[in-house]
């Protein structure tokens, strides 16, 4: 947990340069009067607190300058804070409204422990002007605790050592509202650690849950959901330079370093990922970063640093890059030794790695959403029994024979989009058309086959789209005109006397 102890409103994390030379506090408006919500250390030494009017704090020190809060531009600063954190760690989150949620779980070794994290992210923001009090614990309660109510400015505690540690802070440390902690306080329980002595069925009752569940959550006995930016993943490699990089050359040997790096440790897990980033944290407190997807799991180190090279181009190192991130996504399990892209030994699957490597590549330059080959689905209504699937997944859903595709069924080799009205004439309501005219041209039927019928789908008729749908019974017939051109029409809906058929064109045989 990361909490920064200057002033907000600037809406700029390194904006400490803009600030005038004098004391600083941020007002807001409340309720028709101006009050102060944060101020530096020279006004907090001067006496001036958060709450106390504007008027007053002046009148405590002329020389104070207020700037009016923008919680916009905060929003906005901390957003750019928690892309730049990703340095340290790939699950950050904000914390409004001035704050960091940084999981570092499998991420302290990169820096020798939690101490070294610790100290490289303090001095780091301290350099930009950005002095911050650092916790780190076991659960998000305890270290936000800790960031906020501890006396030093940074705190290491180890595991199971958060219910000593907060014993002393004030109640306000676990995150309750105002009346929560008032109440409290009416009834003596000022600190942590009396609230931990007190009998919970009572509190209970007379405080409700909130209390009770906020300190299980700081003691972690109670989950606690933070929306991070990206999940936490173990699968984060990272590479820090004694002096920072630009070029082309050195940037592709840190790709295939930090491959190789993550794709050891996927195999020896005998996983596999289907999408890699790569981060680069420039010297101006800058990431950029390029992705690529692949189309099954793969974990050959040289593959994914040439996909990864091949996007080189998009990253520009500013004045120079000193921390480069590798992160894996979609992580799925992979059995037995990888011997090329994403063939396994021993498959027998001929032919799947050239193909993987194809999809990977045209994927990558074009998007994977364009790439897609058909697949049979379980539907009697020609237009649905076909839909895209990516082009190296099994297909999913049950076919209707089991097989690639019934065997009594002839469809044509082209078919339209959608149905196509036609003008047909039939010497009598059952029968094929004799002649039809359609795109302008007249075709006389020489032969025809059928009907075939084709009911509606009435067990979807739950669905809204398709409650008009038992007007979709359908009579096909395949015909050939007197060119040889054959055809595949229908006539929609049961006959009924007194009404005029409706024809449509479906598709075409080639």
């Amino acid at each position: 947990m990361i909490r920064n102890s200057e002033p907000r409103g600037s809406g700029d994390p390194r904006g400490a340069d803009a600030w005038p030379a004098e004391p600083v506090a941020i007002v807001e408006t409340v309720e028709q009067r101006r009050q102060v919500v944060a101020v530096d250390d020279r006004g907090w030494a001067a006496g001036i607190r958060p709450r106390q009017k504007a008027t007053d704090a002046r009148a405590v020190l002329p020389t104070l300058a207020l700037i009016p809060a923008d919680p916009t531009a905060d929003s906005r600063a901390l957003a750019r804070l928690v892309r730049w954190a990703g340095r340290y760690s790939p699950a950050a989150a904000p914390c409004p409204p001035d704050g960091l949620w940084l999981d570092i779980t499998g991420c302290a070794h990169l820096w020798g422990g939690e101490d070294g994290l610790v100290a490289d992210l303090a001095a780091r923001l301290q350099r930009w002007g950005l002095p911050a009090r650092i916790a780190v614990a076991g659960s998000f309660g305890a270290a936000w605790a800790l960031a906020h109510h501890d006396k030093a400015g940074q705190r290491i505690l180890p595991d199971g050592a958060e219910r000593a540690a907060l014993a002393p802070l004030p109640m306000a440390a676990l995150r309750l509202g105002e009346d929560e902690v008032a109440a409290l306080q009416r009834i003596g329980l000022t600190r942590i650690g009396e609230l931990l002595a007190a009998p919970r069925p009572g509190l209970a009752r007379r405080f409700g849950a909130g209390p009770l569940l906020r300190l299980d959550q700081a003691l972690g006995r109670a989950e606690e959901t933070v929306g991070f930016r990206r999940p936490p993943t173990p699968w984060f490699a990272r590479l820090a330079f004694a002096e920072p990089i630009g070029t082309a050359e050195d940037l592709q040997r840190t790709i295939a370093a930090l491959a190789a790096d993550l794709c050891a440790r996927l195999e020896a897990r005998m996983m596999g990922a289907a999408q890699f980033i790569a981060a680069f944290h420039r010297v101006d407190g800058r990431c950029q970063s390029i992705a690529i997807r692949t189309a099954l799991p793969v974990r050959d180190a040289a593959r994914v640093g040439r996909l990864l090279a091949d996007r080189l181009d998009r990253v520009d190192p500013g004045f120079g890059v000193e921390v480069a991130t590798l992160r894996a996504d979609r992580v799925a399990p992979v059995a037995g030794r990888q011997s090329g892209l994403s063939t396994l030994e021993g498959e027998g699957a001929a032919g799947i790695e050239d193909l993987a490597g194809f999809v990977d590549i045209v994927g990558n330059r074009i998007g994977f959403d364009r790439i897609w080959r058909p697949a049979a689905v379980e539907s009697h209504l020609p237009e649905r029994c076909v839909a895209p699937r990516p082009p190296l997944a099994p297909d999913q859903g049950k076919r209707l024979t089991g097989g690639p595709w019934p065997s009594g069924w002839v469809r044509p080799l082209r078919l339209l989009r959608r149905p196509e009205p036609i003008e047909a004439i039939a010497q009598v309501p059952d029968d094929p058309p004799s002649s039809f005219r359609w795109a302008g041209e007249t075709h006389r039927v020489r032969r025809a086959d059928g009907p075939e019928r084709v009911a509606y789908e009435w067990w979807r008729q739950a669905r809204p789209q398709d409650r008009a749908e038992p007007d979709m019974i359908r009579d096909y017939y395949r015909v050939e005109d007197e060119t040889g051109r054959r055809f595949w029409v229908y006539r929609a809906g049961l006959y009924q006397e007194g009404e005029t058929a409706r024809w449509f064109l479906h598709g075409l045989f080639d």
